[in-house]
């Protein structure tokens, strides 16, 4: 989440390519193979709560991200302190995270990839299911009574079922979090509503209002120009602006978007939501309210924008308000304010878009065969999925990094500082100390994920938990020979829908020509796609009501 500013997670509807709620028999570990002979430094007994330790001295490869802000660093005390919990060594194989997913898929191509491949968001795994590479993990579960006690615990089951493929496996094993944590929002200038006499905006109505009053007292202004133009143009925004109008784009696109009324799914860049979203984001870039840049400009240009007072709204969440956009503005423009307002409502309602599945780990099927492979499933159901491994992925040491009071509350160090909470501690939770790591930091309860949340931070919070869940969608399980022709389909349709949305937001293409637009779709097999999902969603309906 916080750790990761320039990419949303994906959300549960990509599960869509999955099989579903096949029975709990199918998971057990020993219809793969015997594994007697893959138990070297296991513990005998381990279960829910209790510390995991090998029985002797073990390393584990793992495919490492490397933030930019947090680079890697080899003396981190994160390194030490689980290796002495553990007695596991962690082999970093660092790569850049620009890179990240390229490398990642070069690694697992050549056979050469890590045995702990972190930092995948579904359905990014379905790409190495059919070679074989990745292990299926829920053959597995197990051997991990943490991860098993907390999809029980917080109802997960549904979402689970989400990533299954058409063999009834599923071959990635998510981040969990118990209550949706919606992060990205839109982030404004309250110095400037202040000055213009404004209120905070509910809807995005009220906030074009606001860019259209901002506007109006600086002409010379884009008042909202935006980040994170890469992969996606304005991923960030498009993906927030989709779920307000019940759709799914930039970060979020996905081909297919269910539609409970109707209760079938929809082609989602031809779908009356997604139409009413590009309207709006037209009507932004039309009146000089949103910068066109936007869908281009690097993320430095947008920053020093925002700290030169060229623009004064952007998208974002809490780290890059605490961590870039506040520092630049003091630098800048010492008297100037910005927070995060809560996610605008749009025409779908007060919803709380953000899904309870996270980016997850997929296992190279070469681990299967080690003899370490049953310790290595119970080192990562603790270092992951254990209330113990979870608080020390997240906060360090208690007495080092932080301290907990007799209700459990925790409370970071002063000495430490992180997401602007000490700032003028000499030390950095994630760049000294290497914890808060989105390697190995994701998931987990609410008094964890958000115990580092500013008062600020938590009221924001508040807002968006009164808002409804997002529904997650049925399962449309698509067998493996129709997995192979839409695949076929799935990138030009993709670059279609990105290409064209950008062109109707810039005005260069009339959105008079949105019913050519959908003619084109179709002829690139968009309802062809769209009707070998809703068959498999009825077929499953059919086997499985």
């Amino acid at each position: 989440m916080l750790h990761k500013p320039w990419r949303r997670v994906a959300v549960a509807t990509a599960g869509l390519l999955a099989l579903t709620l096949i029975s709990a028999c199918s998971e057990d570990p020993g219809e793969s193979k015997d594994l007697s002979e893959n138990r070297v430094g296991a513990m005998e007994k381990y279960g829910v709560g209790d510390q995991f330790k090998a029985t002797e001295a073990l390393s584990f490869s793992t495919l490492y991200n490397n933030h930019t802000f947090y680079p890697l660093k080899e003396d981190w005390l994160f390194w030490s302190e689980l290796t002495k919990r553990t007695n596991v060594k962690i082999e970093p194989v660092a790569v850049p995270l620009s890179d990240y997913e390229q490398k990642r898929s070069l690694l697992i191509g050549a056979g050469d990839a890590p045995l702990i491949i972190p930092k995948t968001y579904h359905p990014q795994e379905n790409a190495f299911v059919s070679s074989g590479a990745i292990l299926p993990v829920s053959d597995y579960l197990d051997l991990m009574p943490n991860l098993k006690d907390k999809i029980a615990k917080w109802n997960l089951k549904p979402e689970i079922d989400n990533l299954r493929q058409s063999d009834g496996k599923f071959y990635l094993l998510p981040g969990l979090h118990e209550k949706p944590t919606q992060d990205y929002t839109v982030l404004v200038r309250t110095d400037i509503m202040q000055e213009l006499n404004l209120a905070t905006p509910k809807t995005w109505d009220d906030l074009y209002a606001v860019l259209k009053a901002m506007k109006a007292k600086y002409p010379n202004v884009y008042p909202y120009s935006d980040l994170f133009s890469k992969p996606n143009p304005t991923g960030a925004l498009l993906n927030i602006l989709g779920s307000a109008h019940g759709t799914q784009a930039g970060w979020d696109y996905q081909h297919a978007t269910w539609d409970a009324a109707a209760k079938k799914f929809h082609y989602t860049g031809a779908s009356d939501q997604y139409r009413q979203m590009v309207t709006f984001l037209h009507k932004l870039v039309a009146e000089g309210l949103l910068d066109p840049e936007s869908f281009t400009q690097t993320d430095d240009q947008a920053r020093q924008k925002l700290a030169n007072g060229k623009s004064f709204v952007v998208t974002g969440n809490a780290q890059t308000l605490v961590n870039n956009h506040r520092p630049d503005l003091a630098k800048t423009l010492p008297n100037a304010k910005m927070a995060k307002i809560p996610l605008p409502v749009g025409p779908a309602g007060e919803i709380n878009p953000f899904p309870r599945l996270e980016n997850g780990i997929m296992i190279s099927t070469k681990a299967r065969e080690s003899k370490n492979f049953v310790a290595m499933m119970q080192f990562i159901d603790w270092l992951w999925y254990s209330d113990t491994g979870l608080e020390f992925a997240r906060w360090g040491i208690e007495g080092t990094t932080f301290t907990k009071d007799a209700s459990g509350k925790r409370t970071l160090n002063p000495g430490v500082d992180f997401l602007g909470l000490n700032p003028k501690a000499p030390k950095h939770l994630q760049k000294d100390f290497g914890f808060q790591n989105g390697v190995f930091a994701y998931g987990g309860s609410p008094d964890l994920v958000r115990g580092f949340f500013s008062p600020e931070e938590l009221e924001f919070q508040k807002v968006m938990d009164a808002r409804t869940p997002r529904v997650v969608p049925p399962p449309a399980p698509l067998t493996d020979e129709e997995r192979e022709q839409v695949s076929l389909w799935e990138t030009p349709l993709k670059d279609f829908v990105t290409q064209n949305t950008l062109k109707f937001a810039l005005g260069q293409r009339p959105l008079t020509e949105w019913d050519a637009y959908v003619a084109e779709l179709k002829a690139k097999n968009s309802e062809q796609y769209i009707d070998l999902v809703n068959k498999a969603y009825e077929r499953f309906q059919k086997n499985n009501g």
